[in-house]
């Protein structure tokens, strides 16, 4: 059985359709959507779709994933960004297909999308630099995660946008077995620049701390 946890901030236009393709697997027993700080309707509207609500008082992605990590009743959990609305049906079978029928612990979704920015400019040339062998990851800021309870309670996560990044990281030292499946094609809510320049700082700080290279 799976937990399936939505981490969001202000997520009203796309929560309803979020928790649809959760509803849609056969095998998601339980719709966490943690809610950091919202001030719109996302709690809200999550209730009345059927989903547990919790909520996070502290900001950041990481904080209301470890909240979910802590709440989830499932070993299979699957992670879905709030703010995408063009999933395919069976992104979540493909997300934990590795680990219900092979005992993958780990999986990173990859995925066609316009833009990237923060993953060229940033993350692959820095891991090009730090850690060569994971150059075959086409996708290593994707929020799009599946994996373990048991081993996912063995990181601490970062709590900012180096959160995804530093989560592959983490996973990759701690020698687990690790899957990347395509979930197809998705759209992404393009950033303002000064975001980026926030996430790419945060993005940059996760990868070098692993390098053990102090910032």
């Amino acid at each position: 059985m799976i937990s399936a946890i939505i981490p969001a901030y202000n997520e009203e236009e796309n929560i309803k359709t979020v928790i649809d393709i959760c509803k849609e697997n056969k095998n998601v027993t339980e719709i966490i959507v943690v809610n950091n700080l919202s001030t719109d309707r996302t709690e809200e509207i999550a209730k009345k779709e059927g989903a547990k609500v919790i909520f996070c008082d502290k900001q950041g992605k990481g904080y209301a994933m470890e909240a979910g990590i802590e709440q989830a009743q499932n070993e299979c959990i699957v992670f879905l960004d709030g703010d995408i609305s063009d999933y395919s049906d069976d992104v979540i079978y493909k997300l934990t297909e590795p680990i219900l029928e092979r005992n993958v612990d780990f999986v990173k979704a990859t995925f066609d999308r316009e833009g990237g920015r923060v993953t060229e400019l940033v993350a692959k040339p820095l891991l090009k630099l730090l850690f060569p062998d994971l150059q075959k990851y086409t996708q290593p800021l994707s929020g799009m995660v599946a994996g373990k309870k048991s081993v996912f309670q063995k990181i601490e996560l970062e709590k900012d946008y180096g959160v995804d990044i530093g989560l592959l990281l983490d996973m990759v030292k701690l020698n687990v077995k690790i899957e990347e499946v395509k979930i197809g094609k998705i759209k992404n809510v393009c950033k303002s620049w000064k975001a980026l320049e926030k996430m790419s700082t945060e993005v940059m700080r996760a990868i070098l701390k692993r390098a053990n290279i102090d910032v």
